[in-house]
Parts: C-alpha cells; sequence; structure tokens
C-alpha cells in the first residue's frame, strides 16, 4: 500500500512543482513588461517619515529643573 501510495504522490508532487515554477517565472516575465507605476500614497508616506526624522534629529531634550533633594537641604543647614 505504501508503495502504491509514494509511486502516486512523488511524480505528483514533481508535476506541481514544475507547474508552479512556470507559472513562477510567466508572472515575473509580465512584470518586467509592465511600467513601473509610482504610488502616490507611497511618495507621500515617504516624504512624511523623512521630515519626521529630520524633526527628531534636530529636537534637543528639554532641561528639568528638578526641586532640591530634601537630604541635600537638610545637609546645608
Amino acid at each position: 500500500m505504501y508503495k502504491i501510495f509514494m509511486l502516486i504522490a512523488i511524480p505528483a508532487v514533481i508535476i506541481g512543482w514544475v507547474a508552479y515554477w512556470l507559472w513562477d517565472r510567466k508572472m515575473a516575465e509580465e512584470e518586467k513588461k509592465q511600467p513601473k507605476k509610482v504610488s502616490q500614497r507611497l511618495t507621500k508616506t515617504k516624504t512624511e517619515i523623512s521630515d519626521w526624522a529630520q524633526k527628531m534629529a534636530n529636537f534637543k531634550k528639554p532641561d528639568i529643573k528638578r526641586p532640591p533633594n530634601q537630604y541635600e537641604q537638610n545637609k546645608q543647614e
């Protein structure tokens, strides 16, 4: 039973992989023929990210004025 199954399954898998390879090659050729499209949405997103990155690069951390430590106040007195 196992031999019969393998005699059917192995050629079926091989045929499937060959069919997939041919289909993938056909799709790749069709993609090469089509002109490149530039999405306006993608361009807008890229510029927004670039602007955000520039703002983050120019960002300076604000100085934080902390209240004096209680230990230090008692030490000074």
